[in-house]
């Protein structure tokens, strides 16, 4: 029987305790990929997860890890983690982490405190995540660094701006890093959805906005995390060898 595409492959995952970052981890260990699930806050839902993928295996194919990706600390201890978890150094780094201001100010009415949160988690923690694994990556293929941002530094809405600002720097951080990789057959790409139906895509909204962002979208629904993770598991294997450096807006025609 053919092995599965990203078999005993080493994946890390950050924020993938709920939503999208769930359903990539689900989908990368579906590909036959071992997981590491990463989580801030809630242990119980992080647990749940690794659960689901260890179900009927007869050796553990997934562990949780605590861990701030604005902490350096942290970022290092994930890695740590899997190295000593699994015995093999890791493959794939999938960054999902990421907030946004619930209150969607405009520029001028976003508050200091707000900004350096959004800038501390979905900026300095790409950073620090895409440094370790260029670093710590397996060499000579099948290395792969994939980083979420958002179709929104293309639609560039309004009273969205710290938060599309981040995700614009981490658009240029990937392009410059694909370039830096030369010579070690690590790919660095970022995954750019659109609107998706997941719990932080619903605090704050109205049913109105909700229905707004529906109509501006070709297919007149919310994207659903299971439309992103193929994308992603796509980029994890050698499918993908060729697509470096690239962004890939994941929207359905949202923009």
């Amino acid at each position: 029987m053919a092995s599965l595409p990203l078999q005993d492959r080493v994946a890390i995952v950050t924020g993938s305790s709920r939503g999208i970052g769930k359903e990539i981890a689900l989908h990368l260990a579906s590909l036959g990929a071992r997981l590491v699930i990463n989580y801030t806050s809630n242990s119980n839902n992080a647990d749940s997860v690794a659960a689901e993928i260890n179900a009927n295996q007869t050796t553990f194919r997934a562990i949780t890890v605590r861990a701030d990706v604005s902490d350096p600390e942290g970022v290092k201890s994930l890695f740590d983690s899997a190295e000593e978890a699994f015995k093999s150094p890791v493959h794939i780094l999938v960054n999902s982490a990421g907030v946004l201001d619930a209150k969607y100010p405009t520029i001028a009415n976003t508050t200091v405190e707000s900004f350096d949160r959004i800038m501390n988690i979905n900026l300095k923690g790409a950073f620090l995540c895409t440094k370790e694994a260029a670093n710590r990556l397996k060499r000579g293929g099948g290395g792969r660094i994939i980083l979420l941002t958002s179709s929104l530094v293309a639609a560039l809405k309004i009273c969205m701006g710290a938060y599309t600002a981040s995700k614009a720097a981490v658009e240029a951080m990937t392009k410059i890093l694909a370039k830096e990789l030369k010579g070690t057959g690590i790919t660095a790409n970022c995954v750019a959805p659109g609107p998706i139906a997941t719990e932080m895509f619903f605090e704050g909204k109205t049913e109105e906005m909700v229905k707004k962002t529906e109509e501006e979208s070709p297919f007149g629904r919310l994207g659903e995390t299971k439309d992103v993770a193929p994308v992603v598991g796509f980029l994890a294997t050698d499918a993908s060898e060729w697509v470096n450096g690239q962004i890939i807006r994941v929207n359905g025609g949202y923009v």
